[in-house]
């Protein structure tokens, strides 16, 4: 019968979250903060790309650096919004601080001392190359017994 297909214990419903946050929280050092921005983590044959999504920030906003085999991705900046007066009588004047640092372990795999970092259109870019070894081993032909 239909309904009982839907029960969890045979087969999940579409709207459940298999592979969500929860799956990968763990690997990504993940927390549920929303002042954190949320990131991409692409791979393809010679090296892993994260995309961090940060509009409205500069290059000089980030620090990038490998720490214990961690890539730690951080910012930190100070935002001023003012309205009318001069800076001794002022009518308003708002401080806005933003920082957020996000962690990621760094697999064996990757060539650490050639990670590179841009940041262009609203997205920092970190590409993580893959060691020599690993991009060979990536691709073996299987010999048919």
């Amino acid at each position: 019968m239909i309904p009982m297909l839907r029960n969890k214990r045979f087969l999940p419903s579409f709207d459940d979250d298999v592979f969500g946050k929860d799956f990968l929280r763990d690997f990504f050092n993940w927390e549920d903060n929303p002042s954190v921005p949320d990131v991409n983590v692409k791979e393809s044959k010679d090296h892993y790309t994260i995309e961090v999504a940060a509009p409205g920030m500069d290059k000089k906003d980030f620090d990038v650096n490998v720490q214990n085999n961690m890539l730690v991705i951080s910012s930190e900046k100070e935002a001023k919004n003012e309205e009318g007066g001069d800076e001794e009588n002022y009518v308003r004047r708002e401080f806005s601080y933003t920082s957020f640092q996000r962690s990621f372990s760094i697999p064996e795999t990757v060539d650490a001392e050639s990670i590179k970092a841009k940041y262009e259109n609203g997205v920092l870019y970190v590409e993580l190359p893959k060691k020599k070894e690993a991009v060979e081993k990536a691709s073996k032909q299987i010999k048919i017994e």
